[in-house]
């Protein structure tokens, strides 16, 4: 089959909670988007009761066409898996019924995977390399100078001349004519972002949530301002002692702080999720930084974690982001092998998930 465009997206998500009403509820977002799409996401779980919530999301960048179906893929798997009793297979990679199980009745599982509709409209009927959102009101409303990238417009280092070193090759634009990078007057001053913030904020116990992008066959964990380091507390985001000096690699000046046991906790599910796309057909992707990337601010993921280090009240959140395949619209026969592989990842990390935290981080 081929992508969805995003009624298919929305049609999706209505029909299976509409096919699996005690397993599937839908979500429907505060606000629509600039062009007054309505937004939707899915709940999954089994039974009743609050539980630790895994937010994934998708279709952030436009042109990213496949992180939707990614999404509306693995839903429709666990739903159905669970409803018969079976397990899933993703080619060389096996999950049985009781992984299953384990998953949607010790978990609950919140899928956002259309966070830009208007973006990818205009980049499968318009301009297929679109990124951003499609908000006019910043620049003059024509060609490039529309639109927000809405993966640089969280609060976390939001002011990249004030944080970043002039090195530091930081990549971020407060050009509202950029193509590619604009980060918008404020943060959170695009409505895609502000329901993912919603999101998070609507479930509290969220204590995972990854972010699922294209291109470079990478799971990518924080920091992305930095290297990481857990010797020095001092160097945090929240320092301006420090401001001027970020995003310098190889530098000893600044690197931005994780405590060691959050560091060996993010780290071991990225390896997990490496691993269990692995198994699918051998498809080798990397778990390393964001950082490692390059040098970010704004992002899903930084926001996420930074969280509970602005308000100790907000339970910590382990935050990644998937980068899948190695170009943005691969044929789709290919990306039906890179759904399979993706989604052993992230079922793999959804397994693995509930062993690295415990009830204590809320709040700690």
């Amino acid at each position: 089959m081929p992508y969805l465009n995003i009624a298919e997206v929305d049609s999706a998500l209505a029909n299976l909670s509409s096919a699996y009403p005690r397993l599937c509820e839908l979500i429907d977002l505060p606000e629509k988007s600039v062009e007054g799409v309505d937004c939707h996401a899915v709940r999954l779980g089994a039974g009743t009761g609050s539980r630790d919530c895994v937010v994934l999301i998708g279709g952030v960048h436009a042109r990213e066409w496949g992180s939707c179906e990614i999404l509306i893929y693995l839903t429709a798997d666990l739903l159905r898996a669970y409803s018969t009793g079976s397990g899933i297979a993703y080619g060389g990679k096996k999950f049985t019924a009781g992984h299953v199980k384990d998953v949607l009745e010790k978990l609950d599982i919140v899928v956002f995977p259309l966070v830009n509709p208007d973006g990818r409209r205009y980049s499968q009927t318009v301009e297929p390399m679109w990124r951003k959102n499609r908000n006019p009101a910043y620049g003059n409303g024509q060609g490039d100078c529309v639109g927000v990238d809405i993966n640089r417009n969280y609060d976390f280092l939001f002011d990249a001349a004030t944080a970043f070193s002039p090195t530091s090759g930081v990549r971020v634009s407060t050009d509202p004519c950029d193509p590619q990078l604009y980060h918008g007057p404020t943060p959170f001053s695009e409505p895609e972002t502000r329901n993912v913030r919603w999101l998070l904020d609507a479930y509290p116990r969220t204590r995972w949530f990854v972010d699922v992008h294209s291109y470079s066959e990478d799971m990518l964990y924080v920091w992305g301002d930095d290297q990481d380091q857990s010797a020095d507390s001092s160097m945090t985001f929240l320092n301006h002692d420090f401001d001027g000096l970020r995003g310098d690699a190889g530098d000893t000046t600044y690197r931005e702080f994780i405590p060691k046991i959050d560091f060996d906790r993010e780290t071991e599910l990225a390896r997990a999720f490496r691993d269990g796309l692995h198994a699918v057909r051998g498809k080798s992707y990397t778990a390393k930084s964001a950082f490692d990337l390059y040098p970010t601010c704004g992002t899903s993921d930084d926001y996420a974690f930074a969280r509970h280090s602005v308000d100790s009240a907000k339970g910590k959140i382990f935050a990644y982001t998937v980068e899948w395949g190695t170009e943005f619209q691969p044929p789709w026969t290919e990306m039906e092998n890179i759904i399979k592989d993706v989604n052993a990842g992230l079922l793999q990390f959804c397994v693995d998930a509930p062993t690295t935290v415990m009830a204590s981080t809320v709040g700690a």
